[in-house]
């Protein structure tokens, strides 16, 4: 998020961040009002974002019920290049806290993308664990080190804070979609909203006021807030990628966090890894027949293989991380949430409201996510191609 805030401006990153955090919790509460809807038609207990989608257009305006297995499909699509490339961030940001610790002991200057490669044989093995709950005891293990290295991290940005007159309050419009889809990455988590709703034992908590979406979309935005901002002010443009990475090379205190953050997000690089490859399984394990559980070994294999090519094809991590919430996390939790109420109650008697708001207030929403789907992808490729 310091990232973030630096190609947004101190005062505008904050605002923003709060617009796109509220902007990003209505099109969760309209994703699951649908879906609730949906349910008591089709008479179903739950449905998945891509199960949402495809009822949507099944029950929807005539024309768009061919469409219903295409919306399921490219909902699915979108969210496996999203979690994929979380998983290629991942690598580069793994490998980017443990080159400046490595570099500084062993006074090299190793190549980054070496670091990506060792770190393969660790991560196919951590993938071939096929049960979740054995993934738990990691994600609890790797809280604990993030929340203690974030310790370390927050004692170095609030240390000896410079004059905030000396940090701009705009950087440039240019910079704004870097800005856009950095912070959608960051607050965006739609793919997980409907099965954490679907697993709550009173599901009616979950969009009520204030309800447990308001308040942890709050405290979320509240915290990348604060890190934001406060990073920014304290390191200014010389704010890198990662935050992790500003405190001092030379110190042990500093370093010990960079490793345990760096340990802390390989240990759960397999939970993100799970959700994409169940995706990618169910839809080709009937081509394998009775060599089912070779074929899906393999296919963890070759599918860490390709997180890891594609994190040494494109290791500049910021617009890295920019291009994957610009293309997939702007249509996810921007645009076909919309789409997806106005499919639900366009049949509806007034089911567009009154003056046709809710078509007007959609139709808002899939334009801003659009301007900054192309914007977005368009300087994040820019920056990319700058840093070959």
């Amino acid at each position: 998020m310091p990232m973030a805030f630096r190609n947004a401006g101190l005062a505008f990153g904050l605002f923003a961040t709060f617009f796109i955090g509220a902007v990003c919790t209505y099109c969760v509460h309209i994703l699951v009002k649908s879906a609730h809807l949906l349910c008591r038609r089709s008479q179903t207990p739950s449905l998945g974002f891509a199960d949402v989608a495809e009822a949507a257009f099944m029950v929807g305006p005539e024309p768009v019920q061919k469409y219903a297995r295409l919306a399921k499909a490219t909902i699915n699509c979108f969210l496996v290049i999203d979690l994929i490339g979380c998983c290629c961030v991942y690598i580069v940001f793994i490998s980017s806290n443990l080159k400046e610790v490595v570099d500084y002991h062993t006074e090299t200057d190793q190549d980054l993308r070496l670091y990506m490669v060792a770190l393969l044989p660790l991560l196919i093995i951590f993938s071939l664990v096929r049960n979740l709950k054995y993934l738990a005891p990691f994600s609890m293990v790797a809280n604990i080190l993030i929340a203690v290295g974030m310790g370390i991290t927050f004692y170095y940005i609030f240390h000896d804070l410079p004059t905030i007159s000396d940090v701009p309050n705009f950087s440039s419009w240019s910079q704004l979609p870097l800005f856009f889809g950095t912070a959608i990455f960051a607050l965006e988590g739609i793919g997980v909203v409907m099965p954490l709703e679907n697993n709550m034992k009173t599901p009616t908590h979950f969009i009520g006021c204030p309800g447990v979406l308001n308040t942890g979309m709050f405290f979320v935005v509240l915290l990348y807030s604060t890190v934001g901002f406060f990073g920014y002010w304290k390191y200014g443009e010389s704010t890198k990628a990662s935050i992790t990475l500003n405190p001092p090379q030379d110190e042990t205190l500093a370093q010990s966090a960079k490793v345990m953050i760096a340990i802390a997000i390989f240990l759960t690089y397999g939970l993100q890894f799970y959700v994409p490859m169940e995706i990618i399984w169910k839809n080709l394990k009937m081509y394998f027949g009775s060599r089912r559980l070779l074929g899906e070994y393999c296919l963890r294999i070759l599918l860490v293989i390709f997180t890891v090519s594609v994190a040494v094809a494109i290791p500049n991590l910021g617009p890295f991380i920019s291009l994957v919430g610009a293309v997939c996390l702007s249509t996810l939790g921007l645009m076909f949430p919309s789409v997806i109420e106005l499919v639900t109650v366009w049949e509806q008697e007034d089911g567009l409201g009154k003056w046709n708001w809710r078509l007007w207030k959609n139709i808002a929403i899939i334009a801003f996510g659009m301007l900054g789907f192309v914007t977005g992808t368009y300087v994040s490729i820019q920056e990319i191609s700058q840093g070959y």
